[in-house]
């Protein structure tokens, strides 16, 4: 017997969706993805959806995550979906690849979702942030001195290579949804995790965020705002990027007698500007600047930047060493980047 609408829908961002879409939810048992999947259910008539559930189980928190997959598997079944389920283990692959646990399970948990993409079975894969982890993951790039493109935050859609991630719930409060959950008496699994302290993002959410919302209570919609002026910010500078960057970028070094050599040396490669040709705007010098040094495979801090920023100036030092790999060189008419390989990796500066 088909059920009955739940009162009260909460407020899903449909223009991610299209007729026809198949789209696999995923659904840790948490409250933001349950509710995600009970909204996506809710709308999936009305659009035109096929969804199914998929659920990752990261080899953490032993029987409490079998629980939570048994959970989720209960709940696909109870509202007869399909039911993706892969086993991963994280803290191996964190060891492994000397990451965090955190960056191991996100690393783990997306190529998944590419598996899922790739398989054909499913155009796009949902998951439930809110606008309390834009908020939170603002914040946490700006403690940690992001440009612009970190402080874009999440983005409502994310492009992979067979597919889509898409975010539905980007502008909702998780205080919403566990109140919308709760009047239409669906249960969820608490991860008790996301009360430990030890991980720097649950600081933020227990901790600092509500100091600052004492504040200004708005602070998390005006910190979402931040991300969208950010994002849309940063899609305009890369388009002009796009169109500059091919007549400013030159291969290797100059010759005498006209022309250049793209052989810099033995295990090196170099790209160069011309100075008189770079915009007199500092804003667009940074990201000139940055993005000959991504050419090359390096990421660059604020203050590296600004050290190529002065290279750039009447009165310029001649060599700059930026990181371990990676050094720019001042002629009287260009500016140069040599990037030497097989060498440690780069020391990178913050996104």
């Amino acid at each position: 017997m088909p059920r009955k609408p739940s009162p009260s829908p909460i407020e899903l961002n449909r223009a991610l969706l299209r007729p026809g879409m198949r789209v696999a939810v995923a659904v840790s048992g948490g409250a933001d993805s349950v509710a995600l999947l009970r909204a996506l259910i809710e709308a999936a008539p009305e659009i035109g959806l096929v969804l199914s559930v998929a659920h990752l189980h990261h080899g953490i928190r032993a029987a409490d995550a079998d629980a939570d997959a048994d959970f989720v598997a209960a709940l696909a079944a109870e509202h007869g979906l399909a039911f993706h389920r892969k086993d991963v283990d994280a803290p191996a692959a964190a060891r492994a690849n000397r990451e965090t646990l955190e960056e191991a399970a996100r690393n783990l948990r997306y190529g998944w979702f590419d598996e899922l993409l790739a398989s054909g079975l499913v155009d796009a894969v949902a998951t439930a942030h809110t606008l309390d982890d834009q908020a939170e993951t603002v914040l946490h790039k700006l403690l940690r001195g992001a440009w612009t493109e970190g402080l874009s935050g999440i983005h409502p859609v994310l492009t992979r290579p067979r597919g889509t991630v898409i975010r539905p719930f980007l502008g909702v409060r998780r205080v919403e949804i566990e109140a919308w959950l709760s009047r239409i008496g669906q249960s969820w699994r608490e991860d008790l995790t996301n009360a430990d302290t030890v991980y720097t993002r649950n600081r933020l959410r227990h901790e600092l965020l509500p100091a600052l919302a004492a504040y200004n209570p708005r602070i998390y919609g005006h910190l979402a705002d931040l991300a969208t002026l950010a994002r849309e910010e940063e899609a305009y500078w890369q388009g002009e990027l796009v169109r500059i960057l091919p007549q400013l970028l030159l291969p290797g070094r100059p010759v005498r007698g006209g022309g250049r050599s793209a052989s810099t040396g033995e295990n090196e490669k170099s790209i160069a500007i011309e100075i008189e040709r770079l915009p007199a705007s500092p804003a667009m010098r940074r990201r000139i600047l940055r993005a000959a040094a991504r050419q090359l495979g390096t990421k660059l801090n604020f203050e590296q930047t600004g050290r190529l920023l002065a290279m750039c100036g009447p009165s310029p030092t001649r060599r700059q060493t930026l990181t371990a790999t990676l050094r720019a060189e001042r002629s009287p008419r260009e500016l140069r980047f040599v990037k030497t390989f097989g060498l440690e990796r780069d020391a990178e500066g913050v996104e």
